[in-house]
């Protein structure tokens, strides 16, 4: 697989997962870049859902839209849907509900106030 084809595939993947955070309705929506910050991915995906019932739908979406653009995506916190991980390689999404999101507030862990973090959607 050519560089191109990779970076291709990738921003295939990226559309779809916010796609699917847009149809399943996630609030607060963001994207993180992490490239040149850390080797687990290029790109950080955080997300809020209303209830455990909301994540839980929430994630299920996002977990079949990286099985429709052929990424083997691994899924950790789905039985309690307080906090989904999902790992699809070099994106890793992050779904909770509003209190968790608050109390681990990853946006300042990774450095939002970064020029290159942004808002998505």
């Amino acid at each position: 697989m050519t560089a191109n084809s990779a970076d291709a595939r990738i921003k295939l993947l990226a559309r779809g997962i916010l796609d699917s955070l847009d149809d399943a309705k996630a609030e607060d929506v963001l994207a993180i870049e992490l490239e040149g910050k850390t080797s687990i991915a290029d790109t950080m995906v955080i997300a809020t859902g209303r209830s455990n019932t909301h994540v839980n739908a929430i994630a299920d979406r996002v977990l079949k839209s990286c099985k429709e653009s052929g990424h083997l995506a691994r899924v950790e916190g789905l039985p309690q849907c307080d906090w989904v991980l999902i790992d699809a390689g070099d994106i890793v999404v992050h779904v909770f509900r509003p209190e968790v999101r608050q109390f681990y507030n990853l946006e300042k862990m990774w450095g939002m106030d970064r020029p290159n973090e942004r808002r998505a959607g």
